[in-house]
């Protein structure tokens, strides 16, 4: 049998040989291509229109989960472009393509993003929005009632070239850019950010330094995750050099991390710092972001709380017409000027770009209001508690503890955002990971503390009352 909890609100992702094996993904790719099919060619005789287009990450195990995925597509009559080793952002941007005068119907981009080497996954979109949710939950359970259907070998695809026009659209984009002098480093994680970055900043003359370019799926310098520190340890010490400012990609190069010599700079302040270059700008964040981010946007434009997760945030952000719609941990979807998905690349060059431009990062940083932020915090449970736990907390919250901080309002978009007189605490179960999420924001250092000591309080008593049923 299948393990159900690989489909996950916005992608599908597990274990290799564990959860992803051979009939698993040839049935993925099967029962998913018929869904391409009935959406997207109407009843026609035609079904063998259905172009989907399909890359892969560094992994080791990638390239054998593309030929299953190919057998399945080619079983359910859709026809498979494959364009081989590319980051997600190129998957996505071959999606505005034209093959053969026709543009794909649907996308699949083989990852495990920035989870351990032991993971792989699938990020789906059909007519350029996200496949998820109810529909990868439904996905699930059509294969767990057809999981002995057998799918014949059929790895034949068609080689796509994306890269090649991928690299020309960003040199015609930042060409403004060619020669600036700022010295800075790129840490790709060997991950597969450098299949295409460092063609695109050669091109534009720019002075840098990359680390750990070379993808390489074993990751061996460091786990392709910018958002912990320690993956940043390599980065920071170059950083106490010559080199002015640095940045850091997950494993598919979705996702950027920023930093300056002073600061990391988080998805949810960038986001703030591009508003700051737009007019009237709508800007979607998630609910980790810094209560300032949305303060400050809302003095002239507007900004708008949703849940996290990368196909959440981009349907919302066409649901909006919004400019930008950022996650804290570096997730920026830029619909101003691009085509509103992820692109960690794309990300990199719109903040060369503001420094071009002569925005100094760190005294903008210091210029906000002060408050005291903890790190995403992360606590291990199971995939199957992890959602019980959460519903115990909001029950728990109906009459809290008399020494509870005072609560002045509880957004649960998704998770528990628990907002207090002089900040917020957060706590959310991860979509991709066996982990409740927390993160915990005041005007002070103490009270940020407070916060979290009783909302881990909550937690405790939560589980407590789980475990013993």
């Amino acid at each position: 049998m299948i393990n159900q909890t690989i489909f996950r609100e916005y992608d599908i992702r597990g274990i290799i040989d564990k959860d992803l094996n051979e009939q698993s993904v040839k049935l993925i790719g099967y029962f998913l291509g018929l869904e391409i099919c009935k959406r997207t060619c109407k009843g026609s005789e035609n079904a063998k229109s259905s172009k989907v287009v399909v890359g892969f990450d560094a992994r080791t195990h990638s390239p054998l989960l593309f030929e299953y995925l190919c057998s399945g597509l080619n079983a359910s009559s859709c026809e498979v472009l494959g364009m081989g080793l590319v980051a997600t952002g190129v998957n996505y941007f071959s999606s505005f393509m034209d093959f053969d005068g026709q543009k794909p119907e649907a996308s699949v981009m083989i990852t495990g993003s920035h989870n351990t080497k032991e993971y792989n996954g699938f990020k789906i979109t059909i007519s350029n929005l996200p496949f998820f949710g109810e529909d990868i939950y439904a996905l699930g359970e059509k294969i767990k009632q057809n999981y002995k259907k057998e799918i014949p070998n059929n790895t034949s695809y068609k080689k796509i070239n994306v890269k090649t026009p991928y690299i020309a659209y960003m040199l015609d984009e930042f060409s403004h850019l060619k020669n600036m002098k700022n010295k800075f480093v790129i840490d790709c994680g060997n991950g597969v950010a450098d299949t295409v970055l460092s063609q695109i900043l050669d091109g534009l003359k720019l002075d840098y330094k990359g680390l750990f370019c070379n993808p390489d799926g074993t990751f061996p310098n460091h786990h392709p995750d910018p958002s912990e520190e320690e993956n940043l340890k390599d980065l920071k010490a170059e950083l106490k050099g010559v080199y002015e400012f640095g940045f850091a990609f997950d494993g598919d190069a979705d996702r950027i991390a920023f930093l300056t010599k002073k600061h990391n700079v988080k998805g949810d302040i960038l986001a703030l710092l591009f508003a700051k270059t737009m007019k009237n700008p709508v800007i979607i964040g998630e609910v980790k972001c810094t209560q300032i981010m949305y303060d400050l946007i809302n003095e002239n434009g507007k900004a708008i709380m949703y849940k996290t997760g990368h196909s959440n945030l981009k349907v919302k952000l066409k649901e909006e017409n919004a400019d930008l719609a950022a996650e804290v941990s570096g997730h920026i979807f830029f619909n101003d000027r691009y085509f509103g998905f992820d692109d960690a690349i794309y990300a990199c060059l719109r903040i060369l770009e503001l420094i071009f431009n002569g925005m100094n990062i760190d005294k903008e940083i210091e210029s906000l209001p002060k408050v005291y932020s903890s790190e995403e915090l992360k606590i291990k449970t199971s995939d199957e508690e992890k959602f019980i736990i959460i519903e115990k907390i909001k029950k728990l919250l109906e009459s809290p503890i008399k020494d509870f901080p005072k609560i002045k309002d509880i957004i649960d978009v998704d998770g528990l955002r628990i907002v207090f007189e002089d900040g917020w605490g957060l706590v959310r179960a991860s979509n991709t990971s066996p982990v409740l999420v927390t993160r915990f924001e005041a005007k002070s250092k103490e009270l940020s503390e407070l916060y979290k000591q009783k909302i881990n309080e909550l937690i405790l008593d939560a589980k407590s009352c789980n475990s013993s049923k």
